[in-house]
């Protein structure tokens, strides 16, 4: 059974699936927030003109002791698998359209090398400072860890704060402590405009 986490709430993804977990897939998903005339906030004032899409781009960083020491340790839609293979991103979705996940990271806990102790899980906002969007304009944002095995939910986090201005969003991490695979959900906006920017945050 699938468990619901706050932000700021810890879970030991162990402790909650069978026996031998090793790989889980990493479901991220938003939609474009909704105006009162049924059209998107950044949709045409005039007539039924198509709604503007927001992408939104979602990327792991890997850190080594809590660091980030290499661009090439981050996992994104123009880096789809980590050198160590541990670590794969399945497409990038330009538009978030669509119930579910709307971009997958496949994480093979086992492959991961022991110098590196966290995965931080990032969102943001492709072009964002050109296009004028941010996420006060993105609605049922949400991050879930899968047991790969079975297609089974382990947890899910759903962002439900007020993100205004906020042009990225550390999502939640997982990390490795005592032996366990545990995630973080934390549920964190900022005004960064890239990967690089994100990065540069745990350096």
């Amino acid at each position: 059974m699938s468990v619901s986490l706050q932000k700021g709430q810890k879970i030991s993804l162990s402790k909650e699936s069978t026996e031998g977990l090793n790989k889980v897939i990493v479901g991220l998903g938003w939609d474009a927030a909704k105006g009162r005339n049924g059209k998107g906030l950044i949709g045409s004032l005039f007539g039924g003109e198509k709604v503007q899409s927001i992408d939104c781009d979602a990327s792991a960083i890997m850190l080594k002791n809590g660091k980030f020491v290499d661009q090439r340790d981050t996992v994104f839609f123009g880096n789809l698998r980590h050198k160590s293979e541990s670590i794969c991103h399945m497409g990038d979705n330009l538009t978030g359209a669509g119930a579910g996940d709307d971009e997958q990271i496949m994480v093979e806990l086992e492959r991961v090398p022991a110098e590196y102790d966290k995965i931080i899980l990032v969102v943001n906002i492709y072009q964002a400072a050109r296009r004028h969007q941010h996420f006060g304009m993105i609605r049922n944002a949400f991050i879930r860890i899968v047991d790969a095995r079975n297609n089974q939910e382990l947890c899910k986090f759903n962002l439900s704060e007020n993100y205004d201005q906020m042009t990225a969003m550390i999502f939640g991490e997982l990390y490795r402590y005592n032996g366990e695979w545990k995630f973080n959900a934390i549920g964190q906006g900022t005004t960064d405009h890239s990967l690089r920017e994100l990065s540069s945050r745990f350096a």
